[in-house]
């Protein structure tokens, strides 16, 4: 019985230490882009810009996103637009 209870307790110990060194890593959590839109945006229906790139740490990356993903070109990104997964490989 001593065996059994000393093998599942190296068991957790060993798993416990893949998952802590995985953490370590720095694998990333999957964004919620939800999340991302209720933190840019509030219960607001649309940002400008100016608002979308207002807490940016690289501003021109985030101009540059906010351009890619503004589909009408009007100046304002809707949720539904910020939600939009691009396509890929579009030509």
């Amino acid at each position: 019985m001593k065996r059994i209870i000393t093998t599942l307790a190296a068991l957790v110990i060993t798993a416990m230490g893949i998952q802590t060194a995985s953490a370590a890593k720095g694998e990333k959590k999957k964004a919620d882009p939800e999340a991302a839109w209720k933190k840019i945006a509030g219960d607001k229906e649309s940002v400008t810009k100016e608002e979308f790139t207002k807490d940016a740490k690289d501003k021109a990356k985030a101009e540059a996103k906010f351009d890619k993903k503004d589909a009408n070109k009007d100046g304002k990104l809707t949720k539904e637009e910020f939600l939009a997964v691009p396509a890929k490989n579009a030509k």
